[in-house]
């Protein structure tokens, strides 16, 4: 987790809170539970991340398949997304991002528990414009989260992917490099959505 300085004024993130840095709810503390391998995206990354993407986020549907402490969802949300899907699969987990949905009265947010990649396997295609990964470094399911996360994708849509090395494994043929960063040990990576160009039929 970040150990950036928070502004005068701002509340201190504690060791197990993080803070939505950007949006309706900035400043507002979202609680880190002690689990192994939970890790929320440090502040540097989650701010590099909605700059990339632009601070506005009206109308669009996003899914954060690996919630966890919610950060990244809770981001999305923040910043106007018309409707944010969290998946979670540990029930203490899930039942803490229910509670913070409800202090930050998030109507737009909705939490689930599902195994993410039970999940994107058979939720309907070309159902979000932006999917976030994030799952747990130490159990290789970058590879497949990304290829269950590409088809969800509309056209133009984008994922983006945390890991704690630069992503060397295959890429979907739908999906094209966009932006790439990190902050510390964390690497990330956001791929768009495009549709193949059709050859040109000759006159």
């Amino acid at each position: 987790m970040s150990t950036a300085r928070a502004r005068p004024g701002a509340p201190r993130a504690a060791a197990h809170q993080v803070r939505i840095i950007g949006g309706a709810w900035k400043r507002s503390l979202l609680p880190v539970a002690d689990k192994p391998g939970l890790r929320p995206t440090p502040d540097r990354l989650r701010e590099t991340l909605f700059n990339w993407l632009g601070q506005d986020l009206s109308g669009w549907r996003v899914l954060d398949a690996f919630a966890g402490s919610g950060a990244l969802g809770f981001e999305a949300a923040s910043r106007g997304a018309a409707e944010v899907t969290l998946l979670e699969q540990d029930a203490d987990l899930v039942r803490s991002l229910h509670t913070s949905r409800e202090r930050l009265k998030a109507t737009t947010l909705r939490v689930q528990r599902a195994d993410a990649l039970a999940w994107m396997a058979s939720a309907p295609p070309a159902a979000f414009e932006l999917v976030l990964l994030d799952p747990p470094f130490a159990a290789g399911l970058g590879e497949r989260a990304l290829a269950a996360a590409a088809r969800l994708l509309v056209p133009g849509g984008l994922v983006y992917l945390e890991a704690g090395e630069p992503y060397a494994g295959t890429v979907p043929a739908a999906l094209q490099p966009w932006r790439s960063g990190r902050a510390g040990a964390v690497h990330a990576a956001l791929w768009q959505h495009h549709l193949p160009t059709e050859p040109s039929l000759s006159p």
